[in-house]
């Protein structure tokens, strides 16, 4: 009878196979899963099992509930509130986006220059975004204090109802969502010139490009990455911003400044209508998934192509 002798130090097939295994179920990523089950427990969970009162009509107390189908949805269709509600978060969100990632990108580039100042500019350019938003909305509420004697109105010698307005109120609240989290936008975006190489810059300038050409050709494709993360986290930020609408204005005046997420809320805590309440923000995570997926879709790509 022959017998094939296995080479010293060659493992067989059959005693490799338990160590990829074993390999295939240790990854880093296990090391997660203790925080994973926790986040599923405490939050996927709820969620998941709060979806399925957007078919009933319950009202928040009791156990007392039937399932109406898609009649929430149906009157959400037909709620003129909730419809104005969407559009007053569109046009926050856009203002937003813009103008903060404008102002963001600007300070950006302002404190990444050489200057003897800048690490105590960005402290102070940070910090509001540390500071509650309601204790924020509640400050910019005495700033916008419709007497001309005091905050805005005292110091531009103006006589202005900031909040009460229904034309300014809207803008008035972007303008304070800016001021808290322009500071945000510029950490990531500093990040991003951080990672630009010196080197580009003074081949540039050989070559005779101008400081606006060489942002243009050299700094703007390199923060591609920057702009997809500030994009995204201002524009989710906007679609769903509540804090700062509830404390300053309370969705006045009138139905001016209401968003989709004081909408539900109200629909929620104050009309006891849950069920309704539920189908508002199941419409809200939908959509705000949507647009974070096409943004990643587009925004990836424009990185790509750069």
């Amino acid at each position: 009878m022959t017998t094939t002798a296995t080479p010293v130090g060659r493992p067989t097939a059959a005693a490799g196979r338990p160590r990829r295994r074993f390999a295939a179920l240790s990854p880093s990523w296990l090391f997660a899963a203790p925080a994973l089950v926790v986040y599923a427990a405490v939050v996927l969970y709820p969620s998941l099992a709060g979806m399925l009162y957007a078919f009933t009509d319950w009202s928040g107390i009791g156990a007392d509930k039937s399932f109406v189908g898609l009649a929430n949805f149906q009157t959400l269709l037909h709620d003129e509130q909730a419809m104005d509600s969407i559009g007053n978060t569109l046009l926050l969100t856009v203002a937003i986006v813009v103008v903060q990632n404008g102002v963001g990108l600007l300070l950006a580039l302002g404190v990444h220059a050489k200057l003897k100042s800048r690490a105590l500019l960005r402290v102070i350019f940070f910090a509001p975004v540390v500071v509650s938003p309601v204790m924020v909305a509640f400050l910019w509420k005495y700033i916008y204090n419709p007497d001309p004697s005091a905050g805005l109105n005292g110091l531009l010698g103006l006589q202005i109802d900031w909040l009460g307005d229904p034309s300014l109120a809207l803008w008035s609240i972007a303008a304070t969502v800016v001021w808290q989290y322009a500071g945000y936008s510029m950490v990531i975006f500093l990040a991003g010139l951080e990672g630009v190489p010196r080197e580009l810059h003074e081949a540039a300038m050989i070559d005779g490009a101008g400081t606006l050409q060489r942002f243009r050709y050299v700094t703007w494709p390199l923060l591609a990455p920057a702009l997809t993360i500030n994009l995204m986290l201002s524009t989710i930020g906007g679609l769903k911003l509540f804090d700062q609408v509830f404390a300053a204005t309370n969705g006045g005046p009138g139905y001016a400044t209401e968003t989709l997420s004081t909408v539900l809320y109200k629909q929620a805590f104050v009309f006891g209508k849950f069920g309704y309440s539920t189908a508002i923000a199941l419409v809200l995570a939908l959509f705000v998934a949507a647009v974070s997926l096409v943004q990643v879709y587009y925004l990836r790509g424009r990185e790509v192509a750069q």
